[in-house]
């Protein structure tokens, strides 16, 4: 109680927790990205609960490997060499977890520039419960890479395990609230899932680098993607001005 008391009228422990949240929320950005595009291909009424399950196991990994940080910074250490290079738990994590990424994102675009070749059958009606848990498995194997990666950050930003666990909570939570608005607007913008179908395909190949050990700055990958999101919003609202102009067209046309 009294470490707690002594982080509290600490500045340096404040400037900490804030900047830490802040990582936690940018990085977390990535993983809802994918929760949103996984949970859009479910049936309507099971969106809500696989967003709420997702994230939800995200938090508890997280905590989970906060209680085990002594394990988790071992994790660095190398484990086997290939090559002249080890590569350590975490390295193997983050390449298997980035291959996935990178095969995921791919099969999503693939569906969805052919529809008409996963349309579902007479029969497939049953088959909503398995797509389900297929969903929240994809979902647990994408937390447990994510996670381990904040964590790891995490550690070399603080040594307060109290920080790390106020931090990855308000950062959860602030995803549980964007989920939702997030996954509404992607599926209400078809052009939107190919953009951030490309951004898990650039995030599965960072983290196969970082697994490889060539350090790729966030900063670089989050301003591309900024900018990417910002030419697509002017592409947004050219094509809505073009829809308005050609209704305005349309009713003009009728009056007369």
């Amino acid at each position: 109680m009294d470490d707690i008391l002594a982080l509290l009228a600490d500045p340096t422990a404040w400037a900490a927790l804030a900047t830490l949240i802040a990582m936690e929320v940018v990085l977390g950005i990535d993983n809802l990205i994918f929760i949103s595009i996984l949970t859009n291909r479910l049936p309507e009424q099971h969106r809500a609960k696989a967003r709420r399950i997702g994230l939800t196991l995200a938090l508890v990994l997280r905590l989970v490997l906060l209680g085990t940080v002594a394990i988790i910074v071992r994790l660095t250490e190398p484990v086997v060499t290939v090559f002249d290079r080890g590569f350590s738990w975490r390295d193997i994590i983050l390449i298997a977890g980035g291959l996935f990424l990178v095969w995921k994102a791919t099969r999503e675009i693939h569906e969805t520039m052919s529809p008409d070749e996963h349309d579902e059958g007479p029969g497939e009606a049953s088959g909503a419960g398995s797509s389900f848990a297929a969903a929240i498995g994809q979902i647990l194997v994408l937390d447990l890479v994510f996670s381990i990666d904040s964590i790891v950050t995490a550690v070399g930003m603080t040594e307060h395990i109290p920080i790390m666990v106020v931090a990855v909570v308000v950062a959860v939570a602030v995803m549980m609230l964007a989920a939702t608005p997030l996954a509404n607007f992607i599926k209400a913008n078809p052009t939107i899932v190919m953009l951030a179908l490309g951004f898990l395909i650039m995030i599965g190949m960072t983290l196969i680098a970082e697994g490889f050990g060539a350090h790729v700055p966030k900063g670089y990958i989050y301003s591309a993607m900024t900018f990417s999101a910002g030419v697509e919003a002017l592409n947004m609202v050219a094509r809505r001005r073009r829809v308005l102009r050609r209704r305005q067209a349309i009713d003009r046309a009728s009056r007369r």
